[in-house]
């Protein structure tokens, strides 16, 4: 009972930090649970941090959906394309030995973080670039239109990509599209937190399902639980917080936090 007490509380952080940039918050989840539980395996602690991602970015994704901020067109399209990598991923995880996962884990983390710090906007936004491009516009629930354009094939490509990593790291991958969206897909910075989060929704629960079926969820059944009651309300609140904070801030949060939990995971590498 005190062990998923204290998950509540955790889930909450990770709830709002992870709706906040859109990320979904599994790239915090899993450093701190392989720190709380070293003793448990890379695919276990992957399909916790994953239903937890799914709730999280559900319960995100209704609140995104009152601001009018999705581009549900857009998501509908990434989503579909990363079912299939994040059911390969899956089923891959359990075959990475646990220094390996960490290793790749905290490489991953610190690239991005180097990346967002160095170029946190894409300055060739208004740029069109080659190939066959679809225009969107959106407007919010304040009246703020945005108008993009991006390559359809490149974003499908993409989310093939983020599907399989996200499943085999147990991130949910928002960590990975919000920055990609945003860099190589013209996405404005809000927009691109709020349809990752729809994205994640979908991606994270196909991983679960897996997850459920092969029977490792299971063993972390009162770990997900506890930080899944805290993560919905979490997210509610991220949702809000974003809606006030300018992108270039969230853009620098999102480095931020890349940056931290890289360096202490892949010092756990070589403990």
């Amino acid at each position: 009972m005190y062990q998923f007490l204290w998950l509540v509380p955790l889930g909450f952080l990770v709830g709002t930090f992870g709706t906040l940039i859109g990320a979904g918050g599994g790239f915090i989840l899993v450093p701190v649970l392989l720190l709380l539980y070293p003793d448990k395996s890379p695919e276990t602690i992957t399909a916790i941090s994953l239903a937890v991602v799914f709730f999280n970015s559900l319960s995100g994704s209704f609140a995104y959906a009152k601001m009018k901020k999705t581009d549900y067109k857009s998501g509908i399209i990434f989503a579909l394309a990363t079912l299939p990598g994040s059911i390969l991923g899956s089923l891959t995880t359990s075959l990475i030995p646990r220094d390996i996962f960490d290793m790749l884990f905290g490489i991953l983390l610190l690239a991005g973080a180097v990346y967002l710090f160095i170029n946190p906007r894409n300055k060739n936004r208004h740029k069109k670039a080659s190939g066959k491009q679809i225009t969107r516009r959106v407007t919010d629930i304040d009246g703020i239109v945005y108008t993009f354009s991006y390559s359809p094939l490149a974003g499908i490509v993409i989310s093939l990509l983020v599907g399989y990593l996200s499943s085999l790291l147990g991130i949910g991958g928002g960590i990975i599209h919000v920055p990609v969206m945003i860099q190589m897909l013209n996405f404005p910075v809000h927009l691109a937190t709020a349809t990752s989060h729809f994205v994640l929704a979908a991606m994270s629960l196909s991983g679960s399902v897996v997850h459920l079926v092969t029977g490792v969820l299971s063993s972390g059944f009162m770990q997900t639980a506890g930080l899944t009651m805290g993560a919905l309300f979490g997210a509610q609140l991220g949702a809000l917080l974003s809606k006030k904070l300018k992108g270039d801030w969230i853009i620098k949060s999102l480095a931020l936090a890349l940056g931290l939990a890289g360096i202490r995971i892949f010092i756990m590498a070589f403990i």
